[in-house]
């Protein structure tokens, strides 16, 4: 594949705060640290892929507030490569951000505020434009997170439509999920699989979405399953699953899992799908065999792990590919 990157939908800050233990109800607990950074699948894989040194062009397209969390954004991507022409900002609403409480080695919790991601709209992402400036990929992260996007009408979504345009303008369509419950997570899921060329979840995700028992990380069976049946479903490249137990790549021709090498340091797990994403989306664009492109995911997302932010500690490329 040749051509730059599009990552498109949420855009947020994330604020997180260290602490020690979870408080009681109405109870205080002191945060022992706090780091800010920004997040989002649209933000991470970009950030992520400008970490690799990657040699294309990497285009951020979605929504902001004209507020100090856009700034942060805006802040964030200027020590990037990323065009940033189609990051819109808006008055309507505040930026979206997260406040992340994190037990480190134990659990983190999120408090969200959706904001503007919430109204971002078929408009704001013109997927024709980014073509005709040379993209040939385009990322959408994540469904189940974006609003109006999201919102079903007669079985189809404004998501599913961006999509279509997407893969009408001759990109290859990429799209992320996010472990948000809710009543229409597999109506929004499915309403968008056939634009999809290749599709990122978790073994949680592929569960919401398809309604099949996965009994936890490793349970490679049910995750199969869920994989195979969200590919009759219509996606049409493969559906790549990433655990803290594996990575599964399922296509048209067959399955193929790697299992990560141990972890050995884990500051913080935000952000290690996006970065898991991030690697696979760059295997995808080179055409990489799957095992070597799950290979160089599992290394950003183990390399993300030793980070407090979402991409603070991925490097570049020729570190991440040594022996893969």
């Amino acid at each position: 594949m040749t051509g730059g990157i599009v990552c498109a939908g949420n855009w947020i800050v994330d604020i997180v705060h260290v602490i020690d233990r979870w408080p009681d109800k109405s109870e205080l607990v002191t945060i022992s640290r706090e780091v800010e950074g920004i997040g989002g699948g649209a933000a991470n894989v970009l950030l992520a892929l400008d970490a690799f040194g990657v040699d294309v062009p990497l285009f951020a397209m979605g929504l902001v507030g004209a507020d100090q969390h856009g700034a942060t954004c805006r802040a964030a991507l200027g020590h990037s490569r990323a065009d940033l022409r189609w990051l819109n900002s808006t008055t309507r609403a505040m930026t979206a951000h997260t406040h992340v409480m994190t037990l480190p080695g134990d659990s983190r919790t999120f408090f969200y505020h959706p904001g503007c991601n919430d109204l971002l709209n078929e408009g704001d992402l013109p997927v024709e434009a980014a073509a005709q400036a040379g993209a040939g990929l385009f990322y959408l992260g994540y469904l189940n997170l974006l609003g109006a996007l999201d919102a079903l009408q007669d079985g189809q979504t404004g998501a599913a439509r961006v999509l279509a345009r997407a893969r009408a303008a001759g990109m290859v369509t990429c799209v992320d999920l996010v472990s948000k419950a809710g009543p229409d997570f597999a109506a929004v899921v499915a309403a968008s699989l056939p634009q999809i060329d290749y599709l990122f979840l978790n073994e949680v995700e592929a569960a919401l979405a398809t309604g099949i028992e996965i009994a936890g990380p490793a349970d490679l069976v049910g995750i199969e399953k869920a994989a195979r049946s969200l590919l009759r479903g219509g996606v049409q490249g493969a559906v790549i699953v990433h655990t803290p137990a594996l990575g599964l790549w399922a296509g048209h021709r067959g399955v193929v899992t790697r299992v990560p090498n141990p972890v050995t340091m884990i500051v913080n797990p935000l952000g290690a799908g996006d970065a898991f994403c991030a690697g696979v989306i760059w295997g995808i664009h080179q055409g990489w065999e799957p095992l070597r492109a799950l290979g160089l995911g599992h290394r950003a997302a183990a390399e993300c792990l030793k980070g407090e932010t979402a991409t603070g500690t991925i490097p570049r490329l020729e570190i991440l590919l040594t022996n893969l």
